[in-house]
């Protein structure tokens, strides 16, 4: 169904690449949220009350705070879609991280008030009016939220939106939610037990679990997390095709929301080469992910010797000592400076994350291997990098 209102509402529904395109997807899906979340609180409102039953009843106060958060969704589209200020020089797409903060603060207060009152229903039974109509209401809403995650997952992971997968994060959790409740209501008058307060904490759990996972996510984006592997690989892979390119080292990509990725990288080139020409190449390259890709890409350019015998095996020995020591280690820029009493090997060591020894220890391991295999005349200068994407191994002399 949404598809066919996109069709039928948004100009160029299938270039999602266009901000506008973008935010008339977030309005349309936010729109059509709302609606359905209303509808099911009307419905599982009257239930709730004609059955006596506080699950029932929660769960129709979860999708009022669920059109609270469509709401919430639509101001973030509206906000994120804003065009870069002086002042915000990378554009507003964050607001849709800040927005799914606030849909899951939501959902973690819904969630401890469930608890309150479940307990209350625990220690204070009711009897519960067994009502066909809370039944079919109940399989109503989850057909209805079964649809919504699955739109919501969809559109969410085309156009690249935090809050449309936080929306579809809810709704499952709904599903499962409601599914707790309608169990409860089936099994209550079988058993001659009311399980309803025992169902409201059930219900809460998967509230609170959605609440906590929606923040994490949320927080990872504003905090910056690592680049996914295919980006960077596809970033390496594109580098790497243009003749002229010898390797490339020090990528770093800045994420601030769909559609707004910058980057940087040092890209090597041969040092007799034109440097006019490698010039060129560098903004042929620069233009080619602006227009390709949609990224705003800034590369260094690094001249390197590849023509002499001695810096030539000295990087490969290097190269080698290097993964000898931690084979996610990597090595780049490297040159040498001779001198009478000793020759500087000059060079940067990527070091991940989660490698334990210090630049200290890696240093002293390197100057110890080198000394096996070459003597002690020759000085290490090393300076130390971080790897911030995790496919950090690139091809680079």
């Amino acid at each position: 169904m949404i598809n066919y209102l996109a069709k039928k509402m948004i100009q160029d529904y299938q270039d999602t690449e266009k901000p506008a395109v973008r935010k008339a997807y977030g309005n349309l899906t936010s729109t059509v949220g709302i609606a359905n979340n209303i509808l099911l609180f009307v419905f599982k409102f009257v239930a709730g009350t004609l059955a006596h039953s506080v699950s029932i009843t929660a769960d129709a106060v979860n999708n009022l705070s669920d059109a609270g958060s469509s709401v919430i969704s639509l101001l973030s589209f509206k906000l994120s879609s804003k065009p870069a200020d002086e002042k915000h020089p990378f554009g507003h797409a964050r607001y849709e991280c800040i927005a799914s903060m606030i849909v899951a603060v939501a959902i973690l207060l819904l969630g401890f008030e469930l608890i309150r009152t479940s307990f209350s229903k625990i220690l204070h039974p009711e009897a519960i009016a067994f009502s066909w109509l809370s039944v079919v209401i109940l399989l109503f809403s989850i057909s209805v939220k079964l649809w919504m995650y699955s739109y919501n997952k969809k559109y969410g992971r085309l156009l690249k939106s935090s809050i449309m997968e936080a929306t579809a994060a809810d709704s499952i959790s709904d599903v499962m939610a409601t599914g707790a409740v309608l169990l409860s209501t089936l099994l209550s008058p079988l058993l001659h037990f009311n399980l309803d307060g025992y169902m409201g904490v059930v219900v809460a759990f998967f509230i609170l679990m959605t609440g906590g996972g929606i923040i994490k996510s949320a927080l990872d984006e504003l905090l910056g997390q690592a680049p996914d592997e295919s980006l960077v690989k596809q970033i390496q892979e594109k580098i790497n095709s243009y003749d002229g390119v010898l390797g490339m080292h020090d990528l770093v990509i800045h994420d601030y929301g769909a559609h707004r990725t910058f980057a940087s990288v040092h890209v090597e080139v041969d040092c007799r080469e034109d440097i006019l020409k490698s010039h060129d190449m560098i903004d042929n390259i620069e233009r080619d992910f602006q227009e390709n890709m949609g990224l705003e890409m800034v590369i260094h350019m690094d001249p390197i010797d590849i023509d002499d015998p001695l810096t030539n095996e000295l990087r490969t020995l290097t190269a080698e000592v290097v993964r000898e020591i931690d084979e996610d280690l990597s090595m780049h820029d490297f040159r040498i400076v001779p001198g009478e009493t000793h020759t500087n090997m000059i060079f940067d060591v990527v070091v991940p994350f989660h490698i334990k020894m210090s630049n200290q220890q890696i240093l002293d391991k390197l100057a110890q291997l080198i000394e096996e295999r070459k003597g002690d005349h020759y000085y290490l200068v090393v300076t130390f990098d971080r790897a911030y994407t995790t496919h950090h191994k690139e091809e680079a002399a």
